[in-house]
């Protein structure tokens, strides 16, 4: 996930948009946390009141719909030259490094040592034994964490060699500059995302998982990943991230977003205390409605995202390099880091929203300096 400035060419804002990227994670498992809505290692503190809860819905929910699909465009894009430079066996061999070794550091040491050690739960017998138990069953294949990224990053990265190797087949066309996509061709997007997502969600709704893969939002990470690699070829991310569809986009989705969001709740009847099952999944109406709103207003958010990091955070400087520099390093580590602080301020009766700033903030710094140290420690610079 990390590759030389200098080597790609890459822009600035990108890495700029990458780290506001990761500190909306770790905002997001922040309030999850607190908020009992999503999935995370430890929920802390009473189920809040309805309104609360809604609250924090409407965050999470709009995060959600465009955060890691951005995390996956940026991936797609620099694969792209990446693989052009390294030829596809190289490529792999770089990807392995970069995306295996962190991915397995995480489900060996990482994820056990939150679940087995700092918080364990409902672990039965000593320590040595319980991870024993763990390595040699299936937990150990789900013991991903949030470093699903990576594995999923590491397989579509096999798939883009693997197809690349045969589109340069004898006779295969050449990557050319191609003009920045029409808004019809965005709004086709658009409508391909809602109905893969839709469909998906038939038998994989939100709140499932396959080997801690959440499949029901593949649809957007795959067409991301794609769009990623097809925007490095044609040359126009940048073009696209500076258009008028970009800024107009973006402020669509920040006024409509909530709007369109609690009308889907209330048609739904989530508002008025109805399941919210037939919203998250299945042949229904609720579910088609879902799966519009966030596809759409996350596709408006992450065009507004790219719009808002190319205007306002094109300069590198040196806070930003640091920054960026240890930005996968923070996305490995921020698990335990945010596990422990919770742990630590179950003692202080504090509102729940407070709780959740103080976790964001003194996870974040906790995080980064972590990310500090680890990537001056031997044998783990290269992959942290």
């Amino acid at each position: 996930m990390q590759t030389n400035p200098k080597e790609t060419g890459r822009l600035a804002w990108v890495d700029q948009l990458r780290t506001l990227v990761i500190v909306l994670v770790v905002n997001m498992h922040a309030c999850v946390t607190y908020s009992h809505v999503g999935s995370w290692y430890v929920k802390d503190g009473p189920e809040l009141p309805l309104i609360d809860r809604l609250l924090f819905v409407f965050w999470q929910g709009h995060v959600q719909s465009f955060f890691m699909g951005i995390l996956f465009l940026m991936a797609g894009y620099f694969a792209n030259g990446s693989l052009e430079r390294r030829g596809a066996p190289g490529f792999v061999r770089e990807r392995l490094v970069r995306l295996g070794l962190p991915t397995l550091l995480y489900m060996a040491a990482i994820h056990p040592l939150i679940v087995l050690v700092i918080s364990p739960g409902g672990r039965i017998g000593p320590l040595a034994r319980a991870y024993v138990r763990y390595v040699a069953s299936a937990r150990f294949l789900a013991g991903t964490g949030p470093m699903w990224l990576a594995a999923a990053l590491l397989a579509f990265s096999v798939a883009l060699a693997a197809w690349r190797g045969l589109r340069h087949a004898p006779g295969a066309a050449a990557p050319s500059a191609d003009p920045v996509p029409r808004p019809q061709a965005i709004a086709g997007w658009g409508a391909a995302l809602v109905a893969a997502t839709f469909l998906v969600r038939t038998v994989q709704p939100v709140g499932t998982s396959v080997l801690n893969m959440q499949l029901c939002y593949f649809a957007q990470y795959i067409l991301a990943f794609a769009t990623g690699v097809a925007a490095a070829r044609g040359g126009w991310l940048d073009g696209l991230a500076r258009s008028p569809v970009a800024r107009r986009a973006g402020w669509a989705a920040l006024v409509l977003g909530p709007v369109a969001l609690a009308a889907v709740l209330w048609a739904s009847g989530i508002l008025r205390g109805r399941n919210p099952g037939d919203m998250l999944g299945g042949w229904h109406l609720a579910s088609l409605g879902f799966s519009a709103w966030e596809q759409l207003a996350g596709l408006g958010l992450g065009l507004g995202a790219l719009a808002f990091c190319s205007a306002w955070l094109n300069t590198e400087t040196p806070l930003s390099r640091w920054l960026s520099q240890r930005s996968f390093g923070v996305y490995l580590l921020h698990p335990p880091i945010l596990v422990a602080i919770t742990l630590a301020l179950r003692r202080f009766d504090l509102d729940a929203y407070f709780k959740v700033s103080i976790l964001t903030a003194t996870g974040l710094a906790a995080s980064f300096l972590a990310a500090d140290v680890a990537r001056r420690a031997p044998g783990l610079r290269s992959i942290v």
